[in-house]
């Protein structure tokens, strides 16, 4: 009795355990039945989805979906898988519309990546751009590029200036073929900038030979800069050496036009007080300001600025670009136009005729660092006719070798090559034959502005007439002579 009645419990124990083992196992079965249905559905909801953006990708054109693909990587710094896909593009779909704008999103990667090589990739695809697509209204940002390009890459003003020429000449040419583009303003901004920090190199050199007490290799690079960067920060620092220089050198009459320039250019300049006292102990009129200048240097000084903080100020010394140069650039004002190929250079100034050394072009070479001309009420050498000693070697001088061409009104200008008196040759000459006939000299004058031909130089002179020069010049030493260097008369 008692084995059967335990038999009916543990019988009774053991169903009731199954059925609720049965009971867990239907609820767990049936939550995993409801959570694989929704991953089910959730499945074919997303491939419902890839498959209508992938029925609306077979409807646009491949080559449009190459470029898509190729300029989204690009965006996200995939430059070298964006530059392969415009590529292909381009040798797979030659007749693509898209074709221009690969190209140019190929250089565009370049230009982003940076680097030198890539900056030279970049400038190269740009400057094919303009080349095969000039009428596409994205040749002007091309060109733009290019001179940005340049911009980026240029080094301070004591260092290499070729890519700050570079940029000079690729704005030039950007502002000279689209004036009117939007972008024409910030490439004025940038030109303006380039041309502070060419102006800066001249004007530490000049100024190292200002000190160092060589008047005439100093006037040469603060004449250039005189002449092309009006817009130049220290360019009143530049005319007041220039004055101070030409004064030294007993030349009044020159001094005066850069102090008066200084008095009507820069009229707020803190050199103004002074050019005015000297112009008055020169007695020569003090000129009025330039109401066009005033407004000018009021604009500038109004223009905000960025300023280097306490802590920025230490990384100067480590930094590459000219970046205290661009603070101090114009910020108003149009900038210079015309190629540096144009003007006469530094070293133009300098050379004269038969590799001679004196101030202003030989031959004829026009020397417009006189940029105004003002009227000295007092009478002066004009043209250097007077004043000064000559050579045998064809070198005037004194002050003669150093002063501007004159015109006939004996006031400074610009000269002109087939003016009367304006070939150093011929004054030379004339200069040299002064001492020994005078009769002769005023020949040789009279032969040198009635022939067209140029004029004859120290070589080619009359032997005859420059005897008395020779008999002078005893005393210079042979190995000069056998270097064929001409002797240079200090100031």
């Amino acid at each position: 009795m008692r084995r059967t009645l335990l038999l009916r419990i543990a019988q009774r124990t053991f169903s009731r355990a199954n059925a609720k083992r049965l009971a867990v196992f239907g609820l767990l079965s049936g939550l995993v039945f409801l959570s694989a249905s929704q991953c089910d559905a959730q499945i074919l909801h997303k491939k419902k989805k890839i498959n209508k953006s992938t029925s609306a990708d077979n409807t646009a054109e491949p080559d449009k979906v190459l470029y898509d693909r190729a300029l989204n990587d690009i965006k996200r710094g995939r430059q070298e898988v964006g530059r392969l896909a415009m590529q292909t593009l381009i040798n797979t779909y030659p007749d693509s519309e898209y074709l221009a704008k690969a190209k140019l999103a190929i250089a565009d990667s370049y230009y982003k990546e940076g680097g030198t090589a890539n900056m030279t990739q970049a400038i190269q695809g740009y400057k094919d751009f303009g080349i095969f697509f000039p009428f596409l209204p994205e040749a002007s940002y091309a060109q733009l590029q290019v001179a940005n390009a340049h911009y980026h890459q240029m080094a301070k003003p004591d260092r290499d200036r070729t890519e700050a020429k570079a940029a000079e000449e690729e704005f030039q040419t950007f502002l000279e073929k689209y004036p009117k583009d939007p972008l024409a303003p910030q490439a004025e901004a940038r030109l303006r900038n380039v041309q502070e920090v060419i102006a800066e190199g001249d004007y530490r050199i000049g100024y190292f030979y200002y000190v160092k007490g060589d008047q005439r290799a100093a006037a040469a690079r603060l004449l250039a800069i005189t002449r092309r960067y009006p817009l130049f920060s220290k360019s009143d620092h530049a005319l007041w050496m220039l004055g101070d220089i030409f004064e030294k050198s007993e030349h009044k009459e020159i001094a005066s036009i850069y102090y008066a320039q200084i008095v009507r250019n820069y009229p707020l300049s803190g050199f103004v007080p002074d050019a005015k006292s000297k112009l008055t102990a020169f007695k020569v009129p003090v000129p009025q300001a330039d109401p066009k200048a005033v407004a000018w240097m009021v604009a500038e000084q109004n223009a905000p600025r960025e300023h280097d903080s306490l802590i920025k100020r230490p990384l100067a010394l480590v930094r590459t670009g000219p970046h205290a140069e661009f603070i101090a650039a114009a910020r108003t004002g149009a900038p210079n136009l015309q190629p540096e190929a144009d003007n006469t250079s530094a070293t133009d100034i300098l050379s004269g005729g038969g590799n001679r050394s004196q101030l202003g072009g030989g031959g004829g070479a026009s020397t417009s660092a006189v940029v105004e001309v003002v009227t000295p009420s007092t009478g002066g050498n004009s043209g250097g006719s007077t004043g000064g000693s000559s050579t045998s070697d064809g070198t005037t001088s004194g002050a003669d070798a150093a002063q501007p061409p004159a015109d006939a009104s004996g006031t400074a200008a610009t000269s002109d090559p087939n003016a009367a008196g304006s070939s150093p040759a011929a004054t030379t000459a004339a200069d040299a034959n002064a001492g020994a006939n005078g009769s002769a000299a005023a020949q040789t004058s009279d032969a040198a502005t009635k022939t067209d031909a140029p004029a004859a130089t120290a070589e080619n002179a009359d032997p005859a007439k420059t005897d008395a020069a020779d008999s002078g010049n005893q005393k210079e030493s042979t190995s000069k002579k056998k270097k064929g260097l001409r002797k240079i008369v200090p100031w």
